[in-house]
């Protein structure tokens, strides 16, 4: 395994020492189950700059006229929330729900990913100074109230910043940025309005107070702590929080009978348990209303509704595709035959199987006729599923490898064996900081280039991984005698390390080159221990005067030129300083082998496996194992075909679902691996985490923060602080775009896809599905009116 012996990275814990590692972002997406989902916000211009997303909302919008009062819907959650707090740790999906439901949300999502003013809450909000502090004065809507009466004021605003600022550790929070930007939070005139004022200039300031907490929740560490966990003392929504049954599984909320604006259309809302693995049974058994499903679940409603559409029933359909529909007569005949005869041991079994097959066809034609009551609703979430490629140590410490990974990989044929059978757009996102239809949004991808079999293999050969590598020693190192060879093997870890350290150094002594040394760098360059032998291009980047590991002339003008294509869009004075480092081609600012670095030539295809130094190159490819997976598991065996194209070997690991995030990922125990991060069109705040330079800590292991790739550098940093600290939302925007370049150029993380978004619905439910970026509005949700139907509708 490539990564044996190499330090783990590890995630931040405990208090922070900066403003960055307090800003925590929700843990990363697995399989088809978001873990934790941000709330996603985005610039507030008005105007339709930009394309449309790529696929549109599928919610079945109908008007509140025709829509029931009255009703119960049944939506299925992963799990009930282990916290209806948002702001700590384990806050998960099913409480972000529960908070978009019952909270005030300031600014709400349009079908852009776009913050637009929540009138239910707000007059207005903007900033109405910037010198010489920005303040942002909100006026409240004067019916807004809290469930017990009392009106929403700046009491509670003071509240949450006081909360969240990260000044007193005795809150656990696990989100805090732009709190801590906060100078102070007053009254304005009366108490309808909330002047706030910030220390330092703050672009994402419409992110804040979304979800609002009342005082009684965020007054004191003991009831953000603790009472927030299994209640809320108040809310402030179209429902409030009823009953949670954990022996059930379900949480009921009703209707808000104080809701000042448009009442629910609903009289409960039931958020009920079931995993992904049992929705497809739960819909069949009529015990939920909406539902997210995987791929086969929508494939066999669509199946189902097929059926339904030719007129066949259940038991017809049984018969055409349902379990026994493959035997034929003669093997009935057979079956028959057996079941009656002479032998009456083997008799029984063949009655036992045959009754069980008729039980099996009459589950299946129960099944079908009950599915064909739903509907699909599909859509792309917010989300992307990525290729992460961990930088911190072993091959991929190398940026011409990851590059040439990255090269690699067709990621429009994995974008389309993923979203074209669900008839779904499958342009793979060109963009780690936005997707289509948002305003940050704009394809960088040329900043490393497109799929290339010949320029991975001509990359990976600059980096010293050629056919034959492996059985080759390193230079310098003479043939013994097979007793002399099974001595060697049988050396310890430390005399190995004292060899590989003598003949790196015989290597730079021969090599004697130091004007080479431009454009090498690691990740966590100041980390404390023993320096690896195989020289690295990593995140530092070459404009953070980091340390020079070896000399090698034509890889740092390779990483000159890239880096000077992500440059090109950079303003700042280092870009103008540097006009040689551009390439006089037309011009992908791709990811090239220096100059003359011709690819291997062809060999067989059972000696095309790289090697160097006598060591096989192969990486450690983990992927989850669990039900749900299906998706990522064909996805990365797709992968693994591109890599041996080129003549990387993989080692696939598959692991339980709960340890492959918590094990692996965030531990760093791999060398590739599949996931998947949320969107937002706050980048500067929500994915600085995810893509900020990784810090050494004093025991040799790294502060990742989110950024479990490990790759990171002090430019990609400056441009999201830079993003942040300006309230000029074109400068933002190309701040962001400079950034996303320099984030492919780093080749640390791969975006392939963005994911599906299926939603199965009873045809009767109305204005729920997939929203795509939209937020539910959750009081126009219900059940569409029956032309001969009269009276509410209630489901059990």
């Amino acid at each position: 395994m490539s990564q044996v012996g190499a330090p783990q990275g590890r995630t931040w814990a405990g208090s922070s020492r900066s403003p960055r590692s307090r800003t925590l972002r929700s843990v990363a997406t697995l399989t088809s189950a978001v873990l934790a989902v941000t709330v996603l916000a985005g610039c507030s211009s008005d105007d339709d700059a930009g394309a449309a997303p790529a696929a549109a909302q599928d919610n079945a919008p109908t008007a509140r006229a025709l829509v029931e009062d009255g009703g119960t819907l049944r939506w299925a959650v992963d799990a009930l929330p282990a916290t209806f707090n948002a702001f700590q740790a384990d806050a998960d999906a099913t409480t972000n729900r529960v908070a978009g439901a019952v909270l005030p949300a300031l600014h709400t999502l349009d079908e852009r990913g776009r913050p637009r003013l929540n009138p239910d809450y707000l007059e207005t909000a903007e900033v109405v100074e910037t010198e010489p502090r920005q303040v942002v004065l909100y006026k409240l809507n004067q019916q807004a109230v809290w469930s017990d009466g009392r009106e929403i004021g700046a009491a509670d605003f003071v509240a949450q910043w006081r909360a969240l600022s990260g000044r007193d550790t005795a809150y656990w929070t696990a989100r805090n940025a732009g709190y801590e930007r906060i100078e102070k939070i007053e009254k304005g005139r009366n108490d309808l309005e909330v002047r706030v004022t910030f220390g330092k200039p703050y672009a994402d300031w419409r992110s804040l107070f979304t979800p609002l907490y009342p005082k009684q929740v965020m007054g004191s560490p003991n009831s953000f702590n603790d009472g927030a966990r299994t209640t809320l003392k108040a809310t402030a929504g179209p429902f409030l929080l009823g009953k949670a049954d954990r022996k059930t599984g379900d949480l009921t909320l009703t209707r808000n009978p104080r809701w000042w604006g448009k009442p629910a259309k609903l009289d409960s809302l039931v958020l009920r348990a079931v995993p992904r693995a049992d929705r497809e049974a739960a819909l069949a058994g009529g015990k939920l209303d909406l539902a997210e499903i995987d791929r086969s679940t929508a494939e066999r409603i669509a199946l189902a509704l097929k059926d339904a559409g030719a007129g066949r029933s259940g038991a017809q359909a049984a018969q055409l595709h349902g379990p026994g529909s493959a035997i034929t007569p003669g093997k009935a005949l057979g079956s028959w035959a057996l079941a009656h005869g002479a032998d009456e041991e083997l008799a029984a079994e063949v009655r036992a199987a045959r009754a069980e097959n008729k039980a099996a066809a009459a589950r299946y034609a129960a099944a079908q006729d009950a599915l064909a009551g739903y509907v699909v609703r599909k859509s792309l979430e917010p989300a992307y599923t990525q290729l992460s490629l961990n930088g911190e140590s072993g091959p991929l410490a190398d940026e011409r490898v990851r590059r040439a990974v990255a090269r690699a990989i067709d990621r429009r044929e994995l974008a389309e064996s993923v979203l074209k059978p669900l008839g779904l757009p499958a342009d793979p996102p060109g963009s780690h900081l936005a997707l289509a239809g948002q305003a940050a949004y704009a394809d960088s991808s040329d900043a490393l280039g497109d799929q290339d079999t010949q320029e991975a293999r001509a990359l990976l050969a600059d980096a010293g991984w050629v056919p034959g590598g492996a059985r080759k020693k390193p230079a310098g190192t003479e043939a013994g005698s097979e007793a002399e060879k099974k001595a060697g093997e049988k050396r310890t870890d430390a005399e190995k390390k004292a060899g590989e350290k003598q003949t790196d150094a015989k290597k730079k002594a021969e090599g004697g080159d130091t004007a080479s040394d431009d454009g090498l760098y690691i990740v966590g360059d100041d980390k404390p221990g023993e320096l690896p032998a195989a020289p690295r291009i990593g995140p530092g980047g070459p404009e953070t005067g980091t340390r020079v590991l070896a000399p090698a002339p034509a890889a740092a003008r390779e990483g000159a030129a890239l880096l000077a294509r992500a440059e090109a869009l950079d303003t700042g004075a280092r870009a103008a300083a540097a006009p040689g480092n551009a390439q006089p081609d037309k011009g992908v600012a791709g990811a090239y082998a220096p100059l003359g670095s011709a690819a291997p030539a062809a060999v067989p295809a059972a000696s095309q496996a790289l090697g160097k130094d006598g060591k096989a190159l192969s990486l450690r490819f983990v992927l989850p194992s669990g039900p749900g997976s299906e998706t990522l598991r064909a996805v990365g065996d797709r992968i693994v075909r591109m890599l041996d194209a080129v003549g990387i070997r993989t080692e696939v690991t598959k692991v339980s679902d709960e340890s492959f995030f918590k094990d692996h990922i965030a531990s760093g125990d791999y060398d590739l691996a599949l996931y998947s991060w949320p969107a937002s069109a706050f980048p500067a705040t929500d994915a600085r985490p995810i893509f900020a330079k990784p810090e050494p800590a004093s025991d040799g292991s790294l502060l990742v923060e989110q950024n479990y790739s490990r790759v990171g550098t002090d430019r990609i940093d400056q441009l999201f602080d830079q993003t942040a600290g300006t309230l000029d939302e074109e400068e933002a925007g190309e701040l962001i775009r400079q950034a996303d370049a320099r984030i492919w150029a780093a080749a640390g993380s791969i975006p392939l896809y963005q994911r599906p978004q299926l939603v199965a619905a009873r045809q009767d439910v109305v204005n729920a599905g997939a929203w795509g970026f939209a937020a539910p509005q959750y009081q126009d949700i219900g059940f569409k009116k029956a032309e001969t139907s009269k009276g509410n509708r209630s489901n059990g």
